[in-house]
């Protein structure tokens, strides 16, 4: 398969979430058992990208924004069978060149261990002021 042979779409009613669940609830790090209802209700409420080999998805980002100031940039994987093929930089890609993402103050991520892609593929540097940011804890 060649990248350029892979579709990128934000059309939601393409969606495999069964696939998307079981990847993020299963083998993703950021989200081990996380319920089919939250994945549901995360991918009702932001900007999703799908990858598609054919018909068959096999990556995905999500981006909750409100278009107007923010994004946050969460939930990004390929499929482990399509790794290694450059699908990650065309999709970090395709989501920083969304028009409805252009000109927001804030678009932020949190990566264990993708940083070079990040700041490579889509603009992304670590925060110049990583002490004024807060996270309010899980309960």
């Amino acid at each position: 398969m060649r990248v350029d042979e892979v579709e990128i779409s934000t059309d939601r009613s393409r969606l495999d979430v069964g696939y998307i669940h079981r990847y993020l609830s299963e083998q993703s790090y950021w989200a081990q058992g996380r319920s089919r209802a939250v994945v549901e209700k995360s991918i009702a409420n932001s900007l999703c990208f799908g990858v598609y080999a054919g018909e068959q998805q096999v990556g995905f980002a999500r981006v909750v924004t409100d278009y107007a100031t923010f994004a946050w940039l969460c939930d990004v994987f390929i499929d482990a069978t399509y790794q290694g093929q450059g699908l990650g930089k065309r999709l970090i890609e395709a989501v920083v060149a969304h028009p409805e993402l252009q000109g927001l103050r804030n678009f932020i991520l949190a990566t264990r261990d993708a940083h070079e892609l990040y700041r490579r593929y889509g603009g992304f540097d670590a925060l110049a002021s990583p002490a004024n940011w807060m996270a309010r804890p899980r309960q």
